[in-house]
């Protein structure tokens, strides 16, 4: 079974900055594309970043300028910086992976149990 696991989450005045982090785990043979998602109260979860395998980015219009996704392929980890944060900003994030894993074989969509971003402003 694979798993990701979130980390760096936390509360950030407005015009402050994040890194969150997402690392995959489990028999991995390859990880396609990996993305992060958030949902605020009373909202739908939306799609904030995703990034390919050959690093092809994909951005809200919302954090277009301020988020930036980057993935180590080596580390199985995904990251997410996020610069000039704004309240409205203010969600629970989570991590997603389409993996490939050997054991048990095949291709699995994961997500993660997400990590709170808090922003005051």
């Amino acid at each position: 079974q694979g798993k990701l696991v979130e980390s760096g989450g936390g509360l950030v005045q407005a015009g402050g900055s994040l890194r969150l982090s997402c690392a995959a785990s489990g028999s991995i043979f390859s990880i396609n594309t990996m993305a992060w998602y958030r949902q605020a109260p009373g909202k739908q979860r939306e799609l904030v970043a995703s990034m390919t395998t050959g690093g092809s980015t994909n951005y809200a219009d919302s954090v277009k300028g301020r988020f930036t996704i980057s993935r180590d392929n080596a580390k199985n980890t995904v990251y997410l910086q996020m610069n000039s944060l704004k309240p409205e900003d203010t969600a629970l994030y989570y991590c997603n992976a389409n993996v490939t894993l050997l054991i048990p074989f095949g291709q699995f969509t994961y997500w993660g149990q997400g990590t709170q971003v808090t922003v005051s402003s």
